[in-house]
């Protein structure tokens, strides 16, 4: 039984190589990468069921594999629930470089800015743009026909934000900025979040769209896809 068991496990470990091995060299891989609003609780073995979470990465996934099956788009999520910019570095080779992907999508950012108001002086938007830098430089040699989507994190006044909202705001305003600018020294995609969080509002209420100031409630995942999809779509061959 123990025998079997172990077989069990080193066989699931080499079907998700293989698996992550060939999306990368069939077809157009997207990779999104990020934190938990990326991560969305997704699984970390073979089963597409679940490996694509349950958030916005998801939604674009399952809207674009059902709209395109001619065009040979896979997908594939390696956020995790907590990271900053510096856990992205850590795990850069084998959760992206060696992925291969032939487009990018980064969400991080609102880890750093939390960390930063709990006093971690490391965590400072200079930082946060070097380090973001680094990983572009070097997924830039390693794969030079990549394409990036760099996606600002954002904030709405709820909960302990709300409370805070001014410090939040301006700490995330700066790391909004260095998206931007790292967008356009990379001849990146940018998605405006903040801008589309705040039209939202005209709608609804804050806590209707991100239930604690920082994650989305399904309504906000929904509205995230759909502006990655507007911004992305007419790149990826889709309209």
């Amino acid at each position: 039984m123990a025998a079997t068991a172990i077989a069990g496990i080193i066989n699931k470990s080499a079907n998700a190589q293989s698996l992550d091995q060939n999306i990368s060299q069939d077809g157009t891989t997207i990779l999104f990468q990020g934190d938990s609003i990326t991560d969305g609780n997704r699984t970390r073995n073979t089963d597409w069921n679940h490996v694509m979470g349950h958030g916005y990465a998801y939604t674009i996934a399952s809207k674009l594999w059902y709209e395109n099956p001619s065009k040979g788009l896979h997908f594939l999520n390696r956020g995790i629930s907590g990271n900053r910019i510096t856990d992205l570095a850590a795990r850069w080779q084998t959760d992206t470089l060696d992925l291969k992907p032939n487009w990018l999508s980064i969400l991080v950012g609102i880890n750093d800015v939390e960390a930063f108001l709990k006093g971690n002086a490391e965590c400072t938007p200079e930082q946060f743009e070097t380090n973001y830098r680094t990983l572009l430089k070097q997924t830039v040699e390693k794969l030079p026909d990549t394409r990036f989507v760099l996606c600002e994190p954002f904030v709405l006044p709820v909960g302990r934000v709300k409370d805070k909202l001014e410090i939040y705001q301006n700490e995330v305003s700066k790391r909004q900025e260095i998206v931007k600018r790292l967008a356009q020294e990379f001849n990146a995609i940018h998605v405006p979040f903040q801008a589309a969080f705040n039209e939202a509002l005209t709608k609804a209420p804050a806590d209707y769209w991100i239930w604690d100031g920082i994650h989305p409630m399904p309504a906000g995942h929904e509205l995230m896809a759909r502006l990655w999809i507007e911004k992305v779509g007419g790149s990826l061959g889709i309209s």
